[in-house]
């Protein structure tokens, strides 16, 4: 079956008998046209089903009020609540959001960028796919004039403002806290992808064990995508070493919650015998057996800072705009799957 034709500014002027400039007046709110022709053009292309052209809108204007917003997976609590906190600030400045996933693959992210420039949105907020090492896409966007504001997963080689939770700091509080609970040989899971966020967490995690005087062991970091499949091959990979560790901080609770369910099977007791950390506070995570140590991410207000931050950028668009970094602190969230010692 043909495709309906898109109804028009002229289909509806030839309803009304009225020209096509009064109907785009009237569909702007111009105060030239009357209250009466007004109403008539709008009941008129709701009967008509009209849509209006966002980008033909954008090219007039050089405003479309959307923001494309390019997540690695829409899937993820913490993504959706730092879009959350986006829209909450943006649609009380009349703005929408079009939210895209890259699938955490560079190519996707690549043609996202593309796809959004040319749907003339008028700035994009993104964190970066854990596969992206160039960033030529980015760097096409900000030479376009478009305003471009980093979260989460950033770079430093893009000079664009960001916000970001402390993830060393955050790595620093799970590590002293398992070793005041006594633990001493601490595995890490952690991720192959240069991206930042995990560099961080694997700094905090061996600057905590320095910090007390415990030596680094090479055997105990496992490095995967920090799935939940990832997180049960990592655990089942620590579990062939001569000497198990006595603790493990996974630096995504999906890694932490696959390595659960390895050691629930296996009958080796969490605390007790292996402790067990995560890092996102992911809502399940408060429905673990044993529920999961982790860190609050803090997403919500991660999403007002970002959109706080993206229209300071877009009302600085004609003015030399310095981008600013926001860290946030995160928040050590201590569960039983940690608690050996009770007085902590």
């Amino acid at each position: 079956m043909a495709n309906k034709p898109k109804v028009t500014i002229q289909d509806i002027a030839a309803k009304l008998n009225i020209t096509a400039s009064t109907v785009s007046r009237a569909l702007n709110n111009n105060p030239r046209i009357s209250e009466a022709t007004r109403k008539a053009v709008l009941k008129t292309a709701k009967q008509l089903d009209y849509q209006p052209n966002n980008i033909a809108a954008a090219l007039r204007n050089g405003k479309s009020y959307i923001i494309g917003v390019i997540v690695p997976t829409a899937d993820r609590s913490f993504f959706a609540s730092v879009v959350r906190g986006i829209e909450e600030i943006a649609n009380n400045l009349n703005y929408k959001v079009i939210i895209c996933q890259s699938y955490d693959l560079y190519e996707k992210e690549v043609q996202t960028v593309d796809a959004l420039l040319s749907a003339r949105v008028d700035g994009i907020i993104a964190s970066i796919a854990k596969t992206t090492n160039n960033f030529d896409h980015f760097k096409k966007a900000i030479t376009q004039g478009m305003p471009l504001v980093l979260f989460d997963r950033t770079t430093d080689l893009l000079e664009v403002s960001q916000v970001v939770i402390d993830d060393y700091l955050g790595a620093y509080k799970i590590v002293d806290h398992l070793i005041q609970q006594g633990c001493r040989r601490i595995a890490h899971f952690t991720s192959p992808s240069q991206i930042s966020i995990y560099k961080e967490r694997f700094r905090g995690y061996t600057d905590a064990l320095k910090a007390h005087d415990i030596p680094f062991e090479e055997e105990l970091v496992v490095k995967s995508n920090m799935q939940l499949e990832d997180g049960r091959e990592s655990m089942l990979q620590l579990l062939k070493l001569k000497q198990l560790p006595d603790a493990v901080f996974s630096a995504s609770d999906y890694g932490a919650m696959g390595a659960m369910q390895v050691l629930k099977e296996r009958k080796i007791s969490i605390p007790a015998q292996i402790a067990l950390a995560g890092f996102g506070n992911e809502p399940f995570t408060s429905f673990t057996d044993p529920t999961l140590t982790t860190i609050d991410q803090r997403s919500i207000t991660m999403g007002n800072l970002v959109a706080e931050l993206f229209f300071e950028n877009y009302k600085a668009a004609d003015k030399k705009f310095v981008p600013q970094k926001t860290v946030l602190k995160p928040e050590l969230i201590i569960r039983n799957s940690t608690l050996r010692n009770k007085r902590e």
